[in-house]
């Protein structure tokens, strides 16, 4: 897989700095990796789990057709990191900081 190259001054012209738009990319990914992850359980749960036709004292059960089908289809997609610097570079990603919690008034 080719390596794609980033021009920093594309990533700090997104965010007041350049490390404040790899955090942000940092943790768009974690999302977008959760996301897929969520999504990879969800439809495999749906697929049957075939018996093991051969000698049940085999550690390792046979390929699930679909299984393996699902497997590929998410191999294929972009990287979450991928996904994350698309996002940014193409003014789809929208952050903001977190509001500071006003301290709670002590009641006497």
């Amino acid at each position: 897989m080719a390596i794609k190259s980033v021009e920093i001054s594309e990533l700090e012209s997104k965010a007041a700095n350049v490390y404040e738009a790899i955090v942000v990319l940092s943790k768009r990914a974690r999302q977008i990796n959760e996301e897929t992850k969520l999504e990879f359980n969800q439809r495999l749960e749906t697929i049957s789990i075939l018996p093991s036709s051969s000698n049940p004292e085999e550690e390792e059960p046979d390929a699930n057709p679909d299984q393996l089908r699902i497997s590929l289809e998410f191999e294929k997609r972009p990287k979450p990191t991928e996904e994350a610097i698309r996002e940014i570079l193409n003014d789809e990603l929208k952050f903001r900081y977190k509001e500071p919690e006003a301290p709670a008034s002590v009641a006497e």
